[in-house]
């Protein structure tokens, strides 16, 4: 995915840049950007994180970028910002989205007499694409709204002009988040960012989310809207599972009171006797404290991260040492195990690789049953607009690979009655799922219940992963 930040101070910004980027560190893994201007010269540093962290890659850049003004992203995908020169102006941008047809573009802009220079691997750095689209309007809010009419996909982004100001435009379904923030003294001017946890240690005040399809044109003095929303959204649900950090909030509603209610709603309803509720931390602790009050049983860290090395999963370039990093950071803690009937809550399954890992640690453990509560409904359709898995296939998700068993080998057959939850094929599907990981119970979160912890509308949130129900 990605997560990008944005101020406009009254004085020297770069501080408040590389700490508001940092931020969003867990939105990314592979390429890390900061970009200021001051009197309309650029700086810039962009560095590959793969191995590393933003904040020791970048420390040592922070006396070399000035400005006022600065953007900076962390990507899963190209090297960012990149600054372009065209005839609405010079200008940095960072792009936080995806773009399925970036072949088709890349073309039609070639037969337009456009170049790209930005290229490697044989593939078009989709912020270069971007940043063609705008300086194709006549002026930024027409090149802006040419990306979301050509793009299929999504795109939400932040352009940091040759005057200091910030133009922000959050993806034409609000499929990813652009939260406004001001500060908390005049000094501190407007921030942007991808994730509202970014403000308060910086010492700003959330403001609003920008609607979906709003432009706004961001300066030390305030921000003014050079484009209503759009009347239409698709926020992804993920972000409340999985991507965002406890503290942030999306559209009112905060990241972890979402995960806390939908264990709570599971936790009522279950019949199942239990000793404890454990998290596969980190994203399934807010649902494990909320299934043990639901429950009415103890909470307890039978799994515990190992975060001074592990603090997170950086991306090792097979998939024999990705599960390794799986494994190392997790140690079960064997003194709470041994003996016990323990629910573990996580926030999805994909492939199902590192849960079927864990159960064989946490029965060489001691552990008498283990039931797995997911947080979300299985995940059926691979995300065709932010990429939240970094699955090629669908068929790597252990849902496809179960109805291809099922059906004859056909992945495809009948995946609206496997979407529904409690239809005879979901049910089957569940407990072939449950067998092939070795588990005493499996049970996930109903779409319903999904909606309801969100507090939005259905029709206003993508759960395409989960139904397939989504649109462009």
């Amino acid at each position: 995915m990605g997560g990008f930040f944005g101020i406009a101070k009254r004085s020297r910004c770069v501080n408040e840049l590389f700490y508001g980027v940092d931020y969003n560190s867990h939105l990314g893994t592979k390429r890390a950007g900061m970009a200021c201007v001051s009197n309309g010269i650029y700086t810039r540093a962009i560095h590959n994180i793969e191995n590393s962290y933003f904040r020791t890659k970048f420390e040592r850049d922070i006396d070399d970028i000035n400005g006022n003004s600065g953007i900076g992203i962390i990507s899963d995908t190209d090297a960012q910002p990149i600054i372009v020169n065209c005839r609405l102006g010079k200008f940095a941008i960072v792009t936080v989205g995806r773009i399925n047809n970036i072949r088709e573009l890349e073309q039609e802009l070639m037969n337009e007499g456009h170049h790209f220079s930005e290229h490697s691997y044989d593939i078009i750095n989709p912020t270069e694409i971007i940043a063609t689209l705008i300086a194709e309007g006549e002026n930024w809010v027409e090149g802006i709204d040419n990306v979301f009419k050509r793009v299929k996909g999504s795109c939400s982004m932040l352009l940091l002009l040759d005057d200091g100001s910030i133009i922000a435009a959050r993806d034409k379904l609000g499929r990813t988040p652009t939260i406004l923030g001001q500060g908390n003294n005049p000094e501190l001017g407007m921030a942007v960012t991808s994730e509202s946890s970014a403000f308060p240690n910086l010492g700003f005040t959330t403001l609003r989310d920008l609607g979906p399809g709003e432009i706004v044109r961001i300066t030390a003095d305030g921000a003014t809207v050079l484009r209503e929303p759009l009347d239409k959204m698709q926020i992804c649900a993920f972000l409340w599972t999985y991507y965002g950090y406890p503290p942030c909030d999306y559209e009112g509603r905060n990241v972890d009171q979402m995960r806390y209610q939908t264990g709570l709603t599971m936790g009522k309803k279950d019949d199942t006797e239990l000793d404890i509720v454990s998290a596969i931390p980190d994203s399934g602790i807010g649902m494990a404290l909320g299934y043990a009050q639901g429950k009415g049983i103890p909470y307890m860290r039978s799994i515990v991260k190992y975060t001074p090395t592990w603090p997170r999963s950086f991306t090792p370039s097979t998939q024999e040492r990705r599960e390794l990093v799986a494994k190392m950071k997790l140690i079960p803690n064997r003194s709470l195990l041994k003996g016990k009937r323990i629910a573990f809550c996580d926030d999805s399954i994909v492939r199902g690789t590192q849960l079927r890992d864990n159960v064989k640690d946490l029965l060489e453990g001691g552990v008498k049953e283990i039931h797995v509560r997911i947080s979300c409904p299985p995940l059926i359709y691979a995300c065709p607009f932010i990429s939240f898995t970094s699955s090629k296939s669908e068929m790597e998700l252990i849902t496809r690979r179960v109805i291809a068993d099922l059906e004859g080998g056909d992945p495809a057959a009948h995946l609206d009655e496997y979407a529904t939850t409690d239809s005879p094929r979901y049910n089957e599907m569940v407990e072939q799922i449950r067998r092939r990981l070795g588990l005493t119970t499996l049970r996930f979160s109903t779409i319903e219940d999904i909606v309801d912890a969100i507090g939005l509308p259905k029709e206003r949130i993508c759960t395409h992963c989960f139904d397939g129900s989504s649109y462009f």
